[in-house]
């Protein structure tokens, strides 16, 4: 099978999985709110989860500048790469965690990010097969030095020049700014709790 053809199926695989799982956590989260009693805490949590979206948003683009449009075509092992094989899904799953948090409440930010890492594997897992078998034991090498997923930061190379197409730079970022949606919805799904149109069924720490 054609190569791009094949990466893009998977591409787009990723693009389902963080789509569902941005779905499922915007539909569980109407009945979900904060159970901190002190405002100011579940502000500064809210704060934390705007800071996690953005660092989000900007480390996907990170690792865009260096896999953007040769994924397919190079094992690509500097940048982020050079300290995880999957770092543009390490930023989706902080942006998830973002998402939490903007509920005000950690534990949900924590089982969302759980949820991501666990969706995510089984992209990973079907991404690695085609890899290996496009580039046989160099892929393989890569597979022993460098994490799966958790970052190892002693590992960090740098390029000297780095060359990508703005087009898909910016289908980077528009896909990041999916996260920074779930900011408003979740404001007025706070509004609906408040109000008592939405029933609060479960509030989390």
């Amino acid at each position: 099978m054609n190569s791009p053809t094949e990466m893009a199926r998977y591409q787009q695989r990723r693009r389902l999985a963080i789509a569902v799982v941005i779905g499922l956590i915007l539909v569980a989260l109407l009945t979900i709110r904060s159970a901190w009693s002190n405002d100011w805490v579940h502000e500064y949590i809210e704060d934390f989860g705007i800071g996690a979206i953005v660092l989000a948003i900007l480390g996907r683009m990170w690792c865009t500048l260096y896999i953007g449009g040769r994924k397919s075509a190079e094992i690509v092992r500097l940048g982020p790469y050079s300290m995880s094989r999957n770092p543009l899904y390490v930023f989706s799953t902080l942006g998830a965690a973002g998402i939490g948090m903007l509920t005000g409440s950690l534990t949900v930010a924590l089982v969302l990010a759980i949820l991501c890492y666990v969706a995510f594997r089984f992209v990973i897992a079907a991404e690695e097969g085609y890899l290996e078998n496009v580039f046989g034991e160099p892929y393989r090498a890569y597979k022993r030095e460098v994490p799966r997923f958790f970052p190892k930061i002693s590992l960090y190379r740098e390029a000297d020049v780095l060359s990508v197409r703005s087009s898909v730079l910016y289908k980077t970022l528009f896909d990041g700014l999916v996260f920074f949606v779930s900011y408003p919805l979740l404001e007025f799904v706070e509004y609906l709790q408040t109000t008592g149109a939405l029933p609060v069924l479960l509030r989390l720490y």
